[in-house]
Formats: structure tokens, sequence, C-alpha cells
């Protein structure tokens, strides 16, 4: 099978949200502010199509098979640490406009990293190295970007990741929070 990796466009909508929601779990709850699946989804959809947000399409790659290239394998949300903070800017904007309350969105990466927000494989595909293409692929923006490090989150229970990640070049840097929950900052020097 040959993966093809592409800019993600608004018409892969229903899709990639559901990816995105497998990958960060309880994190949707609080960029939507939302608590059911259904309405968390359909929010992660309206911020896919728009283009202020960590999870813009503007921001997200998508693996497809060549030979189908409609079905969405895996997906990959990429941007810098200080496009971060101008886009949660614009999310707690929204958010506070849609809630009438303030909803904090925590800080994932330094200003000086290229920032891997979210990477999924569809579950029916996982164990066959688009996970790992993607984040080659990852490597490759951040170089173009003209960046020297590339970082991730990932939380502490997840050692089988923690591990595959630093099997790969990451090296846990720092402890994080995001959402008061404890992650792993990793970071793989390019």
């Amino acid at each position: 099978m040959t993966i093809i990796i592409r800019n993600a466009t608004q018409e892969d909508v229903n899709q990639v949200a559901p990816l995105i929601y497998d990958a960060i779990g309880d994190i949707a709850n609080r960029l939507t502010g939302e608590s059911s699946e259904h309405k968390i989804l359909e929010q992660l959809e309206l911020l896919f199509c728009q283009n202020d947000n960590r999870h813009s399409y503007l921001n997200t790659y998508v693996a497809v098979n060549e030979i189908d290239s409609l079905k969405i394998l895996g997906i990959l949300v990429l941007y810098s640490g200080e496009d971060g903070i101008k886009m949660d800017t614009a999310l707690q904007n929204w958010l506070k406009i849609k809630h009438g309350k303030t909803i904090k969105i925590d800080q994932e990466a330094h200003l000086d990293e290229f920032y891997v927000d979210t990477i999924c494989v569809h579950e029916k595909c996982r164990g066959l190295g688009i996970g790992t293409k993607l984040l080659q692929f990852a490597e490759e923006i951040a170089m173009q970007k003209g960046f020297t490090k590339i970082s991730l989150n990932v939380e502490t229970k997840k050692d089988n990741a923690r591990r595959l990640y630093e099997s790969i070049g990451y090296v846990v840097t720092e402890p994080w929070t995001i959402i008061d929950e404890p992650f792993h900052h990793m970071v793989k020097k390019l």
C-alpha cells in the first residue's frame, strides 16, 4: 500500500473530526465547551472548517492510500508554538462569545518549537507504519519552515506511546499540564 500525505480540505471534515476526537479525548470538551460526544463532534467539525484555530483544516494533513484517496487513514495537526498562542486566543474569544464565560486554553508548546498537536491513525489501519510516516512528514515540514526542534505532548500514563516517540528520537524534556492532567513534553532536535 502506497501512502500519500496531503493537506486536508474542508471536504475531509466528516472523517477528520472523529480522528481528532479519538486522539485528544477530554481535551475536546475544553476546546469545544461541550460535553456530549455528538455536540463535541459537531463543534470539532465547525472548528475544522474555520481558519483561525489549532484544529483548522489549514493546520491538518491527512494520510490516504494512493488507490483510494478519499478514505482517510490518519491525520496530523501541526503548527508553530508561536502560532498556537495566536490561534488559542481566537479560540478563547470564540468560546467566550459562545458560552458567555472565559474558558482557558492551555499552551502546549514553547514559542521556538514546531508542534505536533494531534496525530491519529484510524483504528483499522494501526500497526501499518502510517503513524511513523506522519511523524516523518511532520519533521520535514518543520525543517522546511526553519525549525530546529519539533515537540509533542504525551499523557504520562501512555507508556507505549512515550516509548514509541523515544524510539524515533524524542526526549522527555519536562512535565507539562493540559486540562489539569499530567503530560510528558517531548522534543526532538532536527
